[in-house]
């Protein structure tokens, strides 16, 4: 199965970002943002959207019949494309975007996409790529919270990051991230004490060894699935 949490080694900025097309270059400008800056809220107008050209973005809602507690829907890094269905009519934000860290982003605007799409083969053909990775991922995730225990949900997210950005080591498969760990526990619904329990246990057991950004799996078999 490929990753369905991030995408690194397709890197969709350089296939989808406006610039590399002449007609468009000069209309073209990036925004930047600052940590914990707003990229738009729920209840906004939904009139443009966003590819990350640099730094990270939270996705998340905060829907009433949880009490307003935030829901994290996704962490997006370079080369992801948020916002997208305002292509397909919607008219009001339904969730929040905020940066994570300093962060660049290329909005577009939902009639120069339409435009692009129509003219360009190559970038409608990303486009609906890169859709359909985020339904595939939202599927994932969605089996993942319903059937699985933490510490499988927990086994499982690392394996998906090994498939898309590892390297074989000696002894062991290096595997590099963007993710803190308060945003992995979010995205795989447990508790932050929780995930450091189940991550110093893998640790215990030899199974891996970890430090920001990187993972160390030691025992292969266990994230082969």
């Amino acid at each position: 199965m490929s990753n369905i949490w991030y995408i690194e080694n397709v890197d969709m900025y350089e296939l989808l970002c406006p610039h590399k097309f002449a007609d468009y270059a000069a209309q073209h400008v990036f925004t930047c943002f600052r940590k914990n800056d707003p990229v738009y809220m729920e209840g906004d107008s939904a009139s443009k959207i966003f590819l990350i050209a640099s730094g990270k973005v939270k996705i998340s809602s905060m829907p009433e019949r949880a009490g307003g507690e935030e829901r994290i829907k996704a962490i997006l890094g370079k080369g992801e494309l948020f916002g997208e269905m305002a292509l397909f009519g919607e008219t009001e934000r339904l969730e929040t975007a905020t940066a994570l860290e300093e962060t660049e982003l290329c909005p577009m605007s939902v009639e120069i996409m339409h435009d692009l799409m129509r003219d360009y083969r190559t970038f409608a053909l990303g486009i609906h790529k890169m859709i359909g990775w985020k339904l595939r991922k939202i599927e994932r995730r969605m089996e993942l919270l319903l059937f699985k225990d933490a510490r499988t949900r927990l086994v499982e997210f690392i394996s998906d990051l090994a498939k898309e950005n590892s390297k074989i080591l000696t002894d062991a498969v290096l595997v590099k991230h963007m993710y803190t760990q308060q945003n992995i526990a979010d995205l795989i619904g447990i508790a932050r004490p929780t995930l450091n329990l189940l991550f110093n246990d893998l640790r215990d057991e030899g199974a891996l060894d970890f430090k920001r950004g990187e993972i160390l799996l030691k025992n292969r078999q266990m994230f082969a699935a």
